[in-house]
């Protein structure tokens, strides 16, 4: 069975994907999204407004055990890559999967004491009045 097409019978003029109809329905909808929309431009986006370095600051101080963690995994890899001269027969893949323990257990451990610190401050602290 064979759709009917302009001209023959069955097809309305208003149902056309293109008809006047449905460009006015779509301006509609138009207008109104941009009614909707808020012209309110005196919000401040603090976080937009500093840079990386007090960013960075800013970050450390509300969660003071991830640079540390960051500090440790690069200090245990530079170690490592230091060390790798001088493993002596120990092989290549044995050394690398050391570093790779010590440097994720050094990370897990300051996310473990960050948590227990953020649990300290907030729930056994005094709070402040």
């Amino acid at each position: 069975m064979q759709s009917a097409g302009p001209g023959e019978a069955g097809w309305t003029a208003g149902a056309g994907v293109g008809s006047e109809a449905g460009r006015n329905l779509k301006r509609a909808e138009v207008e109104d999204s941009s009614v909707t929309m808020s012209s309110d431009t005196d919000i401040s986006l603090s976080s937009y407004d500093e840079d990386q370095g007090s960013k960075l600051i800013r970050k450390a101080r509300e969660a003071p055990f991830v640079p540390i963690g960051m500090a440790g995994f690069a200090a245990i890899v530079a170690y490592g890559l230091y060390r790798l001269k001088s493993r002596g027969n120990t092989k290549m893949s044995v050394h690398l999967i050391h570093m790779r323990v010590a440097a994720q257990g050094f990370v897990v451990g300051a996310m473990t004491l960050g948590m227990g610190y953020s649990l300290y401050q907030e729930f056994w602290r005094k709070p402040k009045p």
